[in-house]
């Protein structure tokens, strides 16, 4: 992969190659490619998980006996992997809006659950998304409060004009690498009065200004995570396609996708941007859910490998883990995310479960992914 992303740069196309020429045009790919690779720094890897949710049972099979809540078990099995990168994201699917803590259609979300989602490794939770409003704009401001006070970054939600103006663009610095994270949604299920409190939603011209400020602070390198697409649908739909087309040509580098509650495809192209490269993740799936259909019972963590080259970032490659979430068993316990290479943890009783998510989405992804690991 790291030789496929630079040899437009290099001006060869091996399919173009004559049959002349094949060899010294290899041969001289792959010095090339070794410079690149003694040049470079350090990698940065950014990770990536999708809809943190928490329904009644969910908040039941958290609840102890004085009152608090407790995830720790939840992550246990994957956090390392999530720890393992530089910087993690996840999106956090529910308002924290107090008690009484509520499940689908309106949630209400305790404040242990983001302090758990810390503390298993990730560094930044998005915002935008259509359950945000959930509990009003109120919930939004607590949601904020509660993030702030505990030092966890977030985006995609803002107190009024003014916050907007003060967080925007996100910017950070990973491993020397400037990177803005940008959040946006289609919409939010309710609509009451929430003024002055601002999600940011999916507006071509908000977006593209967004972009261009970024930039114009010294990002490098620019993410936006769209919350978009069809629920329960395996394939991106045409707006999708069309959307990460136009995120291409205003320069946005990476594109992750949260919502469908299922996996959907990723695609990269390392010959984008001059070499550069760009990558979109449609959809990750679900993170953490008590979702029934087979193939909202997992997600993926997608993780992004970049450094230098010549002073300029480059995508290096993507991969993707695929993990399950394992409900308690008669209601006892916790629920369990389970990563691909750890079935021996899966219980008996959800060993079926386990096998026909991965084997259906491992299927989607091998026959629709592009130029991932």
């Amino acid at each position: 992969m790291f030789i496929t992303a630079y040899m437009s740069n290099f001006g060869c196309d091996f399919k173009g190659c004559t049959q002349n020429c094949l060899f010294m045009e290899l041969l001289s790919i792959l010095l090339l490619s070794l410079l690149g690779l003694l040049q470079m720094n350090d990698t940065t890897e950014l990770a990536f998980v999708g809809d943190a949710m928490q329904h009644g049972p969910q908040l039941r099979a958290a609840a102890t006996d004085d009152g608090s809540y407790e995830y720790a078990e939840c992550f246990s099995l994957i956090e390392s992997s999530v720890k393992a990168a530089d910087f993690a994201v996840a999106n956090l699917e529910c308002p924290l809006g107090g008690k009484p803590y509520m499940g689908y259609p309106l949630f209400s979300a305790p404040d242990e659950f983001p302090y758990a989602l810390s503390n298993a490794g990730f560094d930044l939770l998005l915002l935008a998304n259509n359950h945000i409003l959930d509990k009003g704009g109120n919930g939004v401001i607590r949601t904020l409060s509660i993030l702030d006070a505990e030092g966890i970054t977030h985006t995609g939600a803002y107190r009024n004009a003014v916050d907007r103006v003060e967080r925007m663009p996100l910017i950070k610095n990973i491993n020397g690498l400037e990177i803005a994270f940008l959040s946006y949604t289609y919409g939010t299920n309710t609509y009451d009065a929430a003024s002055p409190v601002i999600i940011d939603r999916i507006k071509r011209d908000v977006i593209a200004e967004d972009v261009r400020k970024a930039k114009e602070k010294g990002a490098e390198v620019v993410c936006v995570c769209m919350h978009w697409g069809n629920e329960y649908e395996q394939l991106p739909n045409n707006n999708q396609s069309a959307f990460a087309e136009y995120l291409k040509s205003i320069g946005v580098d990476i594109v992750v996708g949260c919502h469908p509650h299922v996996v959907q495809p990723i695609n990269v192209d390392f010959a984008a941007s001059k070499g550069r490269g760009f990558a979109v993740v449609y959809s990750l799936g679900n993170f953490i859910s008590n979702q029934n259909d087979i193939n909202c019972r997992g997600g993926a963590l997608v993780k992004v490998k970049m450094s230098r080259y010549d002073d300029i970032p480059v995508i290096l490659g993507l991969s993707d883990e695929l993990f399950f979430c394992q409900k308690p068993f008669n209601r006892k316990g916790n629920y369990k995310l389970i990563p691909r290479n750890m079935a021996d943890s899966v219980r008996d009783d959800s060993k079926k479960a386990f096998e026909r998510f991965m084997m259906n989405t491992e299927t989607l992804l091998n026959k629709y992914n592009k130029n991932i690991d």
